[in-house]
């Protein structure tokens, strides 16, 4: 099957029927049906022996880019191999934008980036905001940030991966029929991916100039507070974040250069879900121009 997921189209492929149809089930909104288009990139689930073809089927991952980080799956589990490769491909092979390992939405025509290291609650402010009135979901585990002088944020809107207590969170707030299936014992726990709304996936075309840069720190208990971020600690999280601003050249540089001077940033500490929400929207109407 072919899928285009923001401005990349991808092609996924295997021998076995399930793992295809898993995919096809979650991208269910998103583009298809491209069988004639030329695609961007090209990830294959294969059996990790002929033998583990008919006995307890295991997987292993070719690509275009490197997926060795990918080890065996159990059959069961290649929804979660694919979603892994697919991000690998843009991460390590995309080069028409700067690819930051962040997470962006959209609201009032503008951009927020959501910048963080994994497990510092990047990915769940990121599904909190997708199911907040007034907000559009643009990306959860990658961002892309154009190249022009006045750089601006493309949608890349991929099924939002939540991880444990993060699935129960967002059980409350967004309808069960946008959940894939729960995906247990995996490296990182219990796994579900969660599809963006509709509206954010008919929309990957729109962009958005950035107009917030926020890190999330989630600390169980902890009371809500913001900080300024400096530009140079702005731009050493952002280029290290980034998968391919080096290989980008001078390009990259005054791209992000260019955000980081324009754009206020913060760290963001909260305990609760809506501390969080409240000192986004308490930045955003601060800070929106």
């Amino acid at each position: 099957m072919r899928v285009q997921i923001g401005p990349a189209v991808f092609d996924l492929r295997s021998p076995f029927a399930d793992p295809i149809q898993a995919a096809r089930t979650l991208y269910r909104d998103y583009p298809l049906g491209l069988d004639d288009e030329i695609y961007d990139f090209a990830v294959a689930a294969i059996p990790a022996s002929p033998l583990r073809r008919f006995l307890r089927p295991s997987l292993v991952f070719e690509a275009d880019h490197m997926v060795d980080d990918i080890v065996p799956l159990d059959a069961s589990l290649a929804l979660l191999g694919f979603e892994m490769a697919i991000n690998l491909q843009m991460a390590l092979g995309y080069r028409r934008d700067i690819v930051l390992h962040a997470a962006s939405a959209e609201r009032d025509g503008q951009g927020i980036l959501i910048t963080g290291e994994s497990g510092a609650g990047k990915s769940t402010l990121s599904a909190l905001l997708s199911y907040s009135a007034g907000w559009r979901h643009m990306g959860d585990e990658l961002a892309l940030l154009s190249l022009e002088d006045a750089p601006h944020l493309k949608p890349y809107p991929r099924p939002i991966g939540l991880k444990n207590r993060s699935i129960e969170e967002m059980a409350a707030r967004a309808p069960a029929t946008r959940f894939g299936p729960r995906l247990e014992n995996t490296v990182k726990g219990t796994v579900q991916h969660l599809l963006p709304p509709v509206g954010a996936i008919a929309a990957m075309q729109r962009f958005a100039p950035p107009a917030l840069i926020v890190a999330p720190h989630y600390r169980e208990g902890a009371e809500p507070a913001y900080y300024p971020m400096s530009e140079s600690a702005c731009y050493l999280r952002l280029s290290t974040a980034s998968t391919n601003q080096l290989k980008l050249g001078e390009r990259g540089f005054a791209a992000l250069v260019s955000v980081v001077r324009s754009v206020p940033a913060y760290d963001i500490v909260y305990g609760k879900s809506e501390d969080a929400l409240a000192l986004v929207d308490r930045l955003w109407t601060e800070h929106r121009r």
